[in-house]
Order: structure tokens, then C-alpha cells, then sequence
């Protein structure tokens, strides 16, 4: 798949590239969790912090030497932590969702103010139904959040993992066969990047 479709794989790492790439050197990544995305860029940067309050994903991504430095820390006391304008940038990814509304938006607020240059929220498209698995309580989804409502709080969205209706819980594909509707949804990539409402998820980006 990887050599057919190429970058509609995983349209994350191909518009986060875009993204760290303009002028980005120090990332702060909080709920980085156990698999950070973020680690395809360790190499890149000068710094890239993981803040998780789960031990055990911490942990994890500490032993796999994702990030460069570890904080144990409840993120939404980021900035009792982290100072102003210490990071370039800020990124909230596959996490919002996990908080409730108000929780979320004063976490964007916090990033606001510990980001110089850009912050990054990566989420579902709208509310989408998570248990919590692997021990964690904290993946269970609580919130969702809707294209227009990033971008009345200034943010470019992006759309990510192709058309919504083919995935459900945890990026799943929803319809058999799979391996067809996987590629059907490779190729909706294609027309959902500029058309975020009709995306499975959402990359949402605010320059500061």
C-alpha cells in the first residue's frame, strides 16, 4: 500500500512535515502517550519534550527514547511548568478528545501562552465513541470538536485519514472488505485535505 499510495497512508506525518518544517525547532508534546507521532521528528529538532500523567505510556515512550526529556505532569497544569515562549511550538495530539470542553479550550489557552510560534490540535472530526483500553481510564473519548469551531478559534484545519464515514472507533475501518475500503480511504485523502468537514479526523494548526 505503502508504495501504491504512498504519502495517503498516513497523512498525518506527510502534513505534520509541512508544518514542523517552517521554522520549527523545539516541540513540546503533551498527552504524548506511549506512540507519539511526534517521534518521526525527534531527529529534526533541537528539543522535543513528552508530558504524559499516565506512568505506564510514559514509561514506554521514555524506554523507546521517543522524545529528548519526560515531564510526569497533568497537562492541563501546563503552565505551571513550562514557561512563556518556551516552545516553538505546542502540539495536543489524539488528545483534546479525551478532555471535557472547558478543560480543553483552557488547555488551548496554556498553549497559547508557552508556544512562540505555532500551536498544533490533533483530533476527530466531531464527537467519535472511545472506551478506555490498555489499563488507561484516560482514553476514553469526552469531547468532541467540530471543524467550525477551530477555525473561529483561528485555526487552519486540515483533513486527515480520509472520508469519516469509512472509520470508526480507534481509525477502524468500518465497512468489509477492509483491505478495499482501506484503499477507498487512502484515496478520499485526496479530497477531504481541503475539505475538513467531511474528514475522519482533524489537524488543526494556529500560528501565533
Amino acid at each position: 500500500d505503502r508504495f501504491i499510495f504512498g504519502k495517503l497512508v498516513n497523512p498525518l506525518i506527510s502534513e505534520l512535515s509541512v508544518v514542523i518544517d517552517s521554522g520549527v525547532d523545539t516541540i513540546l508534546d503533551l498527552g504524548c502517550g506511549s506512540n507519539s507521532p511526534l517521534r518521526h521528528f525527534k531527529n529534526k529538532l533541537s528539543r522535543l519534550v513528552g508530558a504524559d500523567l499516565f506512568i505506564p505510556s510514559l514509561n514506554s515512550s521514555r524506554a523507546s527514547k521517543l522524545h529528548h526529556e519526560y515531564f510526569e505532569i497533568d497537562i492541563l497544569s501546563s503552565i505551571d511548568y513550562f514557561e512563556e515562549n518556551s516552545f516553538d511550538c505546542v502540539a495536543l495530539i489524539d488528545v483534546i478528545e479525551h478532555l471535557k470542553k472547558p478543560d480543553g479550550l483552557k488547555l488551548i489557552k496554556q498553549m497559547e501562552t508557552i508556544a512562540r510560534k505555532k500551536i498544533i490540535v490533533f483530533t476527530p472530526n466531531g464527537f467519535l465513541e472511545q472506551k478506555p483500553f490498555d489499563g488507561n481510564e484516560y482514553q476514553r473519548h469526552i469531547s468532541g470538536w467540530e471543524v467550525e469551531e477551530m477555525q473561529q478559534m483561528g485555526f487552519k484545519v486540515i483533513g486527515i485519514n480520509g472520508y469519516k464515514p469509512l472509520r470508526g472507533e480507534r481509525a477502524n475501518i468500518t465497512f468489509w472488505p477492509t483491505i478495499f475500503w482501506k484503499r477507498i480511504s487512502y484515496l478520499s485523502q485526496l479530497i477531504v485535505k481541503n475539505k475538513p468537514r467531511y474528514a475522519f479526523q482533524i489537524l488543526c494548526v494556529k500560528n501565533l
